[in-house]
């Protein structure tokens, strides 16, 4: 095991940031499993081991099913962010078995994959509008114009909330998720305090407008999901609406974006994609393996393991480094190339076990639409500026991709 000062990994650092794979191939080359004294975390950084782990019972998301704070040896968070953690605690990104269990079993009712399926003519055409405004505009922020708007507009359109009300939705989803970076401020804790209350507030009053008055949207379903007679509480509807929110945009987006960041880095391959569309089903997976929308994924450890002979005892939390194992050489050939084509492609981008992402195919949907669009109308679409990193590292993105035709 690696220990001290000296582990190359600076979530911090703006160089790290914008290119964090030479240190993440050191930690790989120093050995399975790092301590990380800032955020007192263990690192792991291999793929066959975040791959094993993601599917481990003696690890969860939360602990609080098991122990108490106190019997974890840990404390309580501050009182003034419980409306976050009440969000949080509620949803299946944070919960474990009996919950996870029934909560998934329900929601699966309601998102099926028929469901899914029949989204793909409103995410073809909501694309296709914001390509040919794209195009008419002579290009733009690829980001604020594009990337952003399909996954928040097919979410809200899921979730039946009103045209004038989904510029709502983006602020709210970006405050919330800052709780998930590394050591986050005060400001930062606030800020996501404040959008757990707004956001609830408005479910609430949503909910009970569909009980009023059902519809063919998805918060319709999930009020008429049950499953031996035990239906979704408000409170985890509520949670399992944000979560679709915050979870359903933000890896397509960052995916889109660093995706098209990428292939301007590598004319030979954009030029490959552009001769031959039909490579489009691999390159998502590639480009979502090359640069890894979310790069690290924390689990606590609930019993005791032992990683590469390092024991990592109860009340632990492990960082697994996705992007890490995505380009982990024990598992891809040439992991550091950019290969549209690659037909092996396990990556850990979506999760894996009982917390596999259950907007999967929503996601890949929407990416080959919108990848497929550009493709077709803007094929002379070029970079037009050099773009700035976002402070994240959890969720890692740029801040912009002004692009021009």
């Amino acid at each position: 095991m690696d220990a001290g000062d000296d582990v190359p990994f600076e979530p911090w650092s703006p160089s790290f940031v914008a290119d964090p794979y030479p240190a993440l191939a050191e930690l790989r080359a120093r050995g399975r499993v790092h301590w990380f004294e800032p955020t007192r975390q263990f690192l792991v950084p291999h793929h066959a081991d975040v791959s094993a782990l993601l599917r481990d019972r003696r690890l969860g998301r939360r602990y609080l099913h098991r122990y108490t704070h106190e019997e974890f040896g840990r404390t309580p968070p501050p009182a003034a962010h419980e409306p976050f953690h009440t969000l949080g605690d509620n949803g299946l990104l944070d919960l474990e078995a009996p919950d996870h269990t029934r909560i998934r079993r329900l929601v699966t009712k309601a998102f099926t994959p028929r469901t899914v399926q029949a989204l793909e003519p409103v995410v073809q055409r909501l694309a296709a509008g914001l390509v040919a405004d794209f195009r008419k505009a002579g290009g733009g922020d690829l980001l604020a114009d594009v990337a952003e708007p399909l996954p928040v507009a097919v979410i809200a359109e899921m979730l039946g909330i009103p045209v004038p009300d989904r510029p709502l939705l983006r602020p709210w989803s970006a405050d919330i998720c800052g709780m998930y970076e590394l050591n986050p401020s005060q400001e930062t804790a606030a800020r996501a305090v404040q959008a757990s209350v707004e956001f609830s507030a408005y479910l609430r009053e949503l909910i009970a407008a569909r009980r009023a008055e059902p519809g063919e949207d998805l918060v319709s379903a999930l009020i008429a999901a049950y499953d031996e007679g035990v239906r979704l509480s408000e409170q985890e509807m509520i949670s399992t609406c944000v979560l679709l929110l915050n979870a359903g945009h933000e890896a397509t987006v960052n995916t889109t974006v660093n995706g098209w960041w990428t292939l301007f880095r590598h004319p030979e391959q954009l030029a490959a994609l552009r001769a031959d569309h039909s490579l489009l089903s691999t390159a998502v997976e590639e480009l979502m393996r090359y640069d890894t929308p979310l790069q690290l994924f924390e689990r606590w450890v609930l019993d005791d393991i032992e990683i590469d002979g390092t024991l990592v005892p109860r009340g632990c939390e492990l960082a697994l480094l996705f992007g890490s194992a995505n380009r982990d050489g024990a598992r891809f050939d040439h992991p550091d190339e950019l290969d549209l084509a690659r037909q092996d492609n396990p990556h850990v981008s979506f999760g894996a076990g009982i917390h596999y992402c259950l907007g999967a195919p929503l996601a890949r949907i929407e990416l080959a639409a919108t990848f497929g669009e550009l493709l077709r109308e803007c094929a002379t679409m070029r970079l037009a500026a050099e773009p700035r990193w976002k402070g994240g590292f959890v969720i890692r993105g740029l801040e912009e991709l002004r692009v021009e035709l």
